[in-house]
């Protein structure tokens, strides 16, 4: 009976810290599914401790596997008869099998979070000479290539917007844009609405090209 709820505990705290460690970027596919980019940085916070909820759940799930593999001790006639009886598909291998690929996937998630977001183009247009601008906007709250992704997804929406390159690594966003047809501050708050925040900008260039 111990040895059940050992495997079920650790089990579903595997699943739980697998989940919690890629909130922060399962959050934006999820806002943008919903239409809600406003939720797509609630979960940012998480970020500095997801290291170590990859090791909970990776302990958590080889504790299980090791529970489950263990041979039952035979001693106990009553013991051994209980534990079979009760025995369900949910304390199988074939269902601690499904929760440790599952966990994979959640643990591996900001790798291929890029996918869930559909392919940005912007149309080419022609900027009258001098309202071409560049400017580097720094980004709080970015973790992963989707937080990036989720970024790009509201830059494309806006009129004037000639081109776009967001680093979640670099913490920032490259922006070229017509200023005759939107400025500094309607880019800001595109970028804000995601719920990603705009800590400062910098002028990059301002030519005539």
């Amino acid at each position: 009976m111990i040895r059940i709820k050992s495997l079920s505990t650790f089990t579903t705290a595997g699943v739980l810290s697998a989940i919690a460690a890629s909130l922060c970027c399962i959050t934006p596919v999820v806002a943008l599914l919903a239409g809600s980019s406003s939720i797509a940085a609630n979960f940012s916070w998480i970020e500095p401790a997801r290291p170590y909820l990859i090791a909970l759940s990776i302990a958590a799930l080889l504790f299980a596997w090791y529970v489950k593999l263990k041979p039952a001790n035979t001693n106990n006639v009553d013991c051994t008869c209980e534990t079979t009886k009760r025995a369900s598909f949910l304390r199988s291998k074939t269902f601690l099998g499904i929760v440790t690929v599952f966990a994979i996937l959640m643990m591996a998630f900001p790798l291929y979070a890029k996918l869930f977001y559909p392919g940005l183009k912007i149309p080419a247009a022609t900027v009258a000479a001098g309202n071409k601008q560049q400017v580097k906007f720094t980004i709080q709250g970015m973790t992963c290539e989707g937080c990036e992704e989720h970024i790009n997804n509201e830059l494309s929406k806006l009129g004037g917007v000639c081109a776009y390159k967001t680093s979640y690594v670099n913490r920032n966003s490259l922006v070229s844009f017509d200023k005759s047809k939107v400025d500094l501050k309607t880019i800001e708050a595109a970028i804000n609405k995601t719920g990603y925040k705009v800590k400062s900008y910098d002028v990059v260039n301002a030519r005539d090209d």
